[in-house]
């Protein structure tokens, strides 16, 4: 009786390929599911963030002369930058008038006039984005960016 039973519960070698090839198709189908919702997704969504994700594009290097600047603590920063524009500013952009570095080396002042010694050799790339950041934005016109990087060229504390 024991061999009778084993016989009969045991499942046969067409039921086991019959129970794994259902498997499989449920594996074949979540992959296709997953592929058709990453392909729908794709061509929904990800096309019509292009423009507003488009980059600049890298114009002249405008180098500022170097200008000191007294410390809030107490010392002295001499600094120099240059500006990587964009060729909007090289075209005068919306306003016509290319970029002048007025603006920038008035905010460069003002931003580290306001800095402790410490900030200027500790936070040194902390103090530089903020000031990017700053340039970035008083040059950009109608959403049109004339400036899209600041490089330090010259950077000596006392």
């Amino acid at each position: 009786m024991s061999t009778k039973s084993k016989a009969k519960d045991a499942p046969t070698e067409g039921e086991e390929a019959a129970g794994g090839g259902k498997k499989k198709l449920l594996v074949v189908l979540a992959a296709l599911l997953v592929a058709a919702g990453a392909g729908a997704y794709f061509f929904l969504f990800a096309g019509s963030g292009e423009a507003a994700a488009e980059e600049p594009v890298a114009g002249e290097v405008l180098a500022l002369d170097p200008v000191t600047v007294n410390l809030a603590g107490g010392g002295y920063l001499k600094i120099g930058i240059s500006l990587q524009t964009t060729e909007d500013a090289a075209s005068g952009g919306h306003g016509g008038g290319g970029v002048d570095g007025s603006k920038a080396l008035d905010l460069l002042i003002s931003t580290y006039s306001q800095a402790q010694p410490a900030d200027v050799t500790g936070a040194r790339e902390a103090l530089k984005e903020s000031l990017e950041h700053q340039i970035v934005e008083a040059y950009t016109d109608e959403g049109v960016e004339m400036v899209m990087g600041v490089y330090l060229t010259e950077y000596v504390t006392q």
